[in-house]
């Protein structure tokens, strides 16, 4: 008989298993309580420890009860009892009487508070990040992918004892004894009931001692070599063998266009700081091969890196066009269609000099836009002129420019926000999944 021991460490939070199977039991309660525990969070928040609380009716696992109207009298101490003996009564609370919560709670009775838990940082971004992806993601090319993914690749002697093939483990193993002659247990039954024949006619005086010698040493031989070829043997053992394969990726660029210029205030530039720390974060989160490109504009556009993108203090006037020009520039030099999605996030506040914005406009219709798997424009405002641009056909300059694009191109996409509390439900809606991605 073989025996596996299963001595794999296991990672530090105990009975993980468990608690994946939970949370994929209460997802759902889950989910709206993650939504609702980031709905005033700040960005850098989204990356740590969360303390998160459910309902406890969806922490309950099913289980079969008697019905107390359809099942008699039953009486009984439960353990621990140190007020009741058998034979009393405890009355029922009536309806209402149980335990509540409020200034009106009960004075009696019993209930139950939310189950609270601490989820990881890597269990909040999934469940965040979960529903939400590129729009419009192709696969565009299958040269210079590095993603590898493991995949079935026939049996194999070796391997770990989780990848065991019990099937043709078994096969393997009836081959064997076949091959090797194991005696079945019905020869030796047969042979035994011959042994018992032979006997009994020795003892009546007509039989052959001869015989009853040849059967004991064929039983002897018959049981020795059940012995030694045995039911299951190492030899026999088969594991499911899996090969590391190159897969096709969809490779994606994403151009962050932030408008630093001297009309966005501290307060604009802060709200559009949050969305581009949660559009990076996803972007990391959910694909290996994304790059993402920092450009900065006032009256004049650079590509800088993440820490300027995100810190530098550079401000000046307003050419929103610049920030397009300079898209186009790097994405002719580095970023071929035929190879690469493309995709775009621009922040601003809606203001640019007089012109500028036909001309964003035609630098859109003309040559962005048939590029791009997606665009998206993130307007920043203040919250008195969120009240005051109502109406989505009302707004800034550049902001009734670009419905208009939003007209002529279903890709294109048009969000206002005025409060940190509107960067997430925005940043969802931006980036949900589609009907066919799902």
């Amino acid at each position: 008989m073989t025996h596996f021991v299963d001595r794999r460490l296991n990672p530090k939070g105990k009975s993980l298993g468990n608690r994946q199977r939970f949370l994929r039991r209460a997802r759902t309660q889950i989910r709206e309580a993650v939504q609702k525990s980031l709905k005033d969070s700040a960005v850098a928040d989204l990356a740590k420890d969360r303390k998160i609380k459910i309902s406890t009716r969806g922490t309950k696992e099913p289980r079969f009860r008697l019905d107390p109207r359809a099942a008699g009298e039953r009486d009984f101490v439960l353990p621990g009892n140190r007020e009741f003996d058998t034979g009393d009564e405890i009355k029922k609370p009536r309806a209402g009487e149980d335990g509540g919560s409020g200034k009106q709670a009960a004075d009696s009775g019993e209930s139950e508070d939310d189950f609270e838990f601490t989820m990881t940082q890597d269990e909040v971004l999934d469940i965040f990040f979960e529903d939400l992806a590129l729009p419009n993601l192709v696969r565009t090319t299958l040269k210079e992918t590095p993603n590898n993914a493991w995949r079935r690749a026939g049996i194999t002697t070796t391997g770990s004892p989780n990848q065991i093939n019990l099937v043709r483990t078994m096969r393997a193993a009836q081959g064997r004894r076949l091959a090797l002659r194991r005696p079945k247990l019905a020869d030796i039954g047969a042979l035994e009931a011959a042994l018992e024949a032979a006997e009994r006619e020795v003892a009546e005086g007509r039989g052959d001692a001869a015989q009853i010698a040849s059967l004991k040493e064929q039983i002897a031989r018959a049981l020795a070599k059940r012995k030694w070829v045995g039911f299951i043997d190492p030899v026999d053992v088969r594991f499911n063998a899996f090969t590391e394969q190159p897969v096709p990726t969809s490779k994606a660029v994403m151009f962050c266009l932030m408008d630093v210029s001297g009309s966005m205030g501290e307060r604009e530039k802060d709200l559009a700081k949050r969305f581009y720390m949660l559009l990076h974060l996803f972007l990391r989160r959910r694909y290996e091969k994304v790059d993402v490109v920092f450009i900065r504009h006032t009256h004049d556009a650079q590509e800088v890196d993440e820490q300027e993108f995100f810190y530098s203090r550079q401000s000046g006037g307003t050419i929103v066009s610049t920030a397009l020009d300079k898209m186009l520039e790097i994405q002719r030099a580095r970023y071929a269609t035929a190879d690469w999605n493309i995709y775009a996030a621009q922040a601003s506040d809606g203001y640019t000099q007089t012109g500028d914005a036909r001309h964003c406009v035609d630098l859109l219709n003309g040559e962005i836009m048939p590029l791009c798997q997606y665009y998206a424009y993130i307007e920043i405002l203040d919250e008195r002129e969120m009240e005051v641009f109502a109406s989505e056909d009302s707004g800034a300059e550049l902001w009734r420019a670009y419905r208009t694009v939003a007209e002529l191109w279903e890709n294109f996409a048009t969000k206002r926000i005025a409060r940190p509390a509107d960067i997430f439900p925005v940043f969802h809606e931006l980036f949900r999944k589609t009907e066919a991605a799902q």
